[in-house]
């Protein structure tokens, strides 16, 4: 027991420190972008907040809760969790709810979630509990393309509906093989074949195409509208902002401004100040992330603290880029701000495995 006790230290207080202030920041942007929506469409301006501010608190209580667990208990299970991430992406595609033109929801009741967010945790402690269970002087081209062949189940699964996450996924399994391995020359067929992957899924779906089209000249189509006012509202707040609050793009004309755009009604209140800001404090989680799984005890907390992190890099760029034009929109939503109950839940789970890992790291 005191050998035990030595080992456990105190979380990461950078770390927390950290995801406390993307949450607190999350609720005020979210509220200050979602007040005309709500008060529209529900007669309630904080309506909006109010869910948010429950699945917050529940991902709080969790995020504590998971902490104090031993992560490798929760490897353990990853093969159990894994098989529950396929059936309630198959239960999706079969009894899923549509919103605009996407199967993406499950309804339990009054409640209803993403099973997509839930598979990429389930992938993460698969993906270590994998690895660490291979032999390491076995680790060469057929290796990796056998790791990343677990996943194709529920990338296409997934990607059925919801391509983002699904590229999503496969980024996650592709750092996290490369962390695992010395090699870098076999990440280059790796990449071909995912490129090929990605196209195509690309083509086998005209919506998607249409996206292309749409990025490359989003004028030149209604389905533009929102690209183009949110490009609109990034260059309206200057450097330093309108103020808090005092966006005139969120009131209809950026459509549903509380989800993947949001970040472009930030910019918008808060200027570039404030859009870099957002991102700087985005990078520092992301780089303590990265320091906690260089110092943790053993290869699965080290794993399991790299593929939380390259969830974290992975959705903030991609969201961040799409609400540039810099990429196609693929409703990817920016973590811990855009409004997603589902989303906020299963992320500040990740933190709490990212905190049992820093509680056991190496002196």
């Amino acid at each position: 027991m005191e050998s035990r006790k030595k080992k456990e230290k105190t979380a990461d207080g950078l770390l927390i420190f950290l995801v406390l202030l993307l949450v607190v920041c999350g609720l005020i942007f979210l509220y200050s972008t979602s007040a005309y929506n709500g008060r529209v469409k529900f007669h309630d301006s904080a309506y909006y907040f109010k869910k948010q501010l429950f699945a917050t608190s529940l991902g709080l209580m969790g995020m504590y809760l998971v902490s104090f667990m031993d992560y490798n208990f929760l490897v353990k299970m990853a093969p159990f969790l894994y098989g529950v991430s396929l059936l309630l992406s198959l239960a999706v595609l079969l009894f899923g709810d549509e919103y605009n033109g996407s199967k993406r929801w499950l309804s339990l009741g009054p409640l209803s979630f993403q099973p997509s967010e839930f598979a990429k945790v389930a992938v993460i402690l698969l993906l270590a509990w994998v690895i660490t269970k291979g032999k390491e002087e076995n680790r060469g081209i057929l290796y990796m393309a056998g790791r990343m062949a677990i996943l194709l189940p529920i990338v296409g699964l997934v990607g059925t509906n919801n391509l983002s996450t699904a590229v999503i996924i496969l980024g996650i399994g592709v750092i996290l093989i490369f962390v695992s391995n010395p090699r870098y020359l076999p990440f280059v067929g790796i990449g071909g074949v995912g490129v090929v992957f990605i196209g195509i899924f690309l083509g086998m779906a005209s919506y998607r195409l249409e996206r292309l089209a749409i990025w490359r000249n989003p004028e030149a189509y209604e389905k533009g509208f929102q690209t183009i006012q949110g490009l609109y509202a990034i260059g309206s707040g200057g450097i330093f902002g309108k103020g808090l609050g005092s966006s005139l793009q969120k009131l209809g004309f950026v459509p549903e401004a509380q989800n993947d755009m949001i970040f472009s009604i930030i910019c918008e209140e808060t200027g570039l100040a404030g859009g870099c800001l957002v991102i700087l404090v985005f990078g520092l989680l992301i780089w303590r992330l990265m320091v906690t799984a260089t110092h943790a005890q053993d290869l699965c907390g080290s794993l399991l603290a790299a593929g939380i992190m390259a969830h974290m890099a992975i959705q903030v760029i991609l969201n961040i880029a799409v609400v540039t034009n810099t990429i196609p929109n693929t409703g990817i939503t920016l973590p811990f701000i855009s409004y997603g109950g589902t989303s906020v839940l299963f992320l500040l789970g990740e933190m709490g495995i990212a905190l049992s890992v820093s509680r056991r790291r190496k002196d």
